[in-house]
Parts: structure tokens; C-alpha cells; sequence
């Protein structure tokens, strides 16, 4: 009940992964949860939540439900939920979310704009 963490990206089943030693050029359109542990060069249209694990980098713009980020993102991101950094993440661009949490440690450098839920 208190205490827990109820973050409904880290606990989503996964549709789709992308592994530590991919590499994937071009955008990426899916349907459910997406968790990435590569590298991404291209845009993420996600029908669903994201999660960006720690060694992953990716490079372009995210449009997503929720988004989970402890790695490296170089774009813009979209999310017509929550946006939460961890600590070990490093974002660079702009934002456009619902709800914004950001951990100690994490950086951020853009604008961040907040929208009214739907």
C-alpha cells in the first residue's frame, strides 16, 4: 500500500525488445510496451509505454503513452502520460507530458511543457 512503487511501465508486460546489442536504424511504430537496451537512431511511435533501460541510446523523437527513462535519449519526447528519469539518465530536448517525475541525479536539458489529461 505506502511505500510501493506503482509504476505501471517497469511492471507492464513487454511486446517488444530491443537488446543491448542492437542497433536499429530507422523508426519504430508499435502497438503495447516497448522496453530498449540499445541503440535506436530513428523515432519511436509507441501505442503504449516505453521503457528505456540504462545502457540504451536513443537518438530521435518519442511519442508514447508513459515513458520510463534510465538511459540515454537525444530528442524530443511526447507522452500523453507520465515521463519518469531516473537517475541515470541523460535527456536532451524538448518535452510535452501530463506528468513529469525526475530522480536526483538525473539531467535534463530542454523545455518542458505540461499538458491537462484528456
Amino acid at each position: 500500500m505506502f511505500g510501493k512503487n506503482k509504476n505501471k511501465v517497469s511492471s507492464a508486460v513487454v511486446d517488444t525488445v530491443i537488446g543491448t546489442k542492437t542497433v536499429l536504424e530507422g523508426n519504430l511504430i508499435a502497438e503495447g510496451s516497448v522496453r530498449i537496451d540499445g541503440k535506436v537512431k530513428g523515432d519511436l511511435k509507441i501505442n503504449g509505454d516505453i521503457l528505456i533501460g540504462e545502457a540504451a541510446l536513443v537518438t530521435g523523437n518519442i511519442y508514447a503513452d508513459s515513458v520510463h527513462l534510465s538511459g540515454t535519449i537525444e530528442g524530443n519526447i511526447i507522452s500523453r502520460g507520465q515521463l519518469r528519469l531516473a537517475s541515470t539518465s541523460r535527456l536532451r530536448g524538448d518535452i510535452q507530458v501530463q506528468s513529469f517525475i525526475s530522480d536526483e541525479g538525473a539531467v535534463f536539458q530542454g523545455n518542458c511543457s505540461m499538458v491537462e489529461p484528456s
